[in-house]
């Protein structure tokens, strides 16, 4: 091991031939003090590349929980499809559970309800007016009903409604009134046809249903304006077919009638006989009732559709 060199204390020779050096008195020779090498010079640091920058970066505890962190939300989403069960295949028994939860907060409407809501725009009162003075409308002499077979506003009503008329006048569901004229009538059947001179717009026409699969105690449901008042709606069953009942205004007999027990009355003439979806099946037409009171007892007759499609010039069966 090298030992550090030590710098002697004794003078250095004197040149010869001349004096020795006189020393100051008072102050000690600085230079014959003893001194040490000085130690080595130390690399001056150099600045730390962009690499080294990122490394301390990635390095500090912050940044390592961040890291950590996103690494974790990224494995979650890519493994949760993996993670949760796979779907079960729904049975009847969960789709009837289903519909029975649906039904028991939302109870479906009646049929007569759904039958009423399909014909309410189709049906219309009509007004049977008598002579008047000086050339205007007369007094009401009578009210019925009728239903609006075609968008061209053709209705289906009973003769006896309009019979004796001076002029007609028909008010249709969004309350347009309209003057209306006869243009065909079946008295056979005891049925006329009307044209409104004025229409609603979007005017929607019933839809009509033939009578041949139609049994005795099908539901039915009759709509119109009993006594003008309405419209009503009222609902019962088919209580027979091919029934014969002799009109007391016209005093023929009727023929291959439907006999129904939901609640007519006069005034409900001439308004639509239908199924519980709406269909019509046939034009109310009279009551049976042995007294003098004409109120209904329990039987009432409807012209069915395809009699009164005929009296129209209609054959849609």
């Amino acid at each position: 091991m090298s030992r550090r060199v030590l710098y002697s204390r004794s003078p250095s020779p004197a040149s010869e031939g001349s004096p020795p050096a006189r020393r100051p008195q008072g102050r000690a020779d600085e230079s014959a003090r003893p001194t040490e090498s000085a130690p080595p010079a130390l690399p001056a640091p150099h600045a730390p590349g962009r690499w080294q920058r990122a490394k301390q970066r990635v390095n500090r505890p912050g940044t390592r929980l961040l890291a950590v962190g996103l690494a974790g939300l990224l494995l979650g989403a890519v493994a949760q499809p993996y993670l949760q069960p796979a779907a079960r295949s729904l049975s009847q028994s969960d789709i009837d559970a289903a519909v029975l939860r649906t039904l028991e907060n939302e109870p479906l409407p009646s049929p007569a309800a759904k039958a009423w809501d399909t014909i309410r725009p189709s049906l219309v009162r009509v007004r049977r007016l008598g002579p008047g003075k000086n050339g205007e409308p007369g007094e009401d002499i009578g009210v019925g009903s009728g239903v609006v077979v075609l968008e061209s506003g053709l209705i289906l009503t009973n003769l006896h409604v309009v019979a004796g008329a001076t002029s007609i006048k028909v008010v249709f569901a969004d309350g347009l009134e309209s003057d209306a004229d006869v243009v065909k009538v079946q008295p056979d059947q005891d049925l006329a046809v009307l044209q409104a001179r004025t229409l609603p717009d979007d005017l929607p026409a019933a839809t009509l249903k033939s009578t041949a699969d139609v049994r005795p105690g099908d539901t039915v449901v009759a709509a119109g304006f009993p006594f003008g008042i309405g419209p009503s709606v009222t609902s019962g069953v088919v209580s027979g077919l091919k029934r014969e009942f002799r009109s007391p205004e016209g005093k023929q007999i009727l023929t291959n009638l439907i006999q129904f027990d939901a609640a007519v009355n006069p005034g409900s003439s001439g308004g639509p006989l239908m199924t519980p979806e709406g269909e019509v099946i046939g034009i109310v037409t009279a009551v049976l009732n042995p007294t003098e009171q004409r109120v209904f007892v329990g039987i009432g007759f409807a012209v069915p559709i395809e009699n009164a499609a005929a009296g129209a010039g209609m054959s849609p069966f």
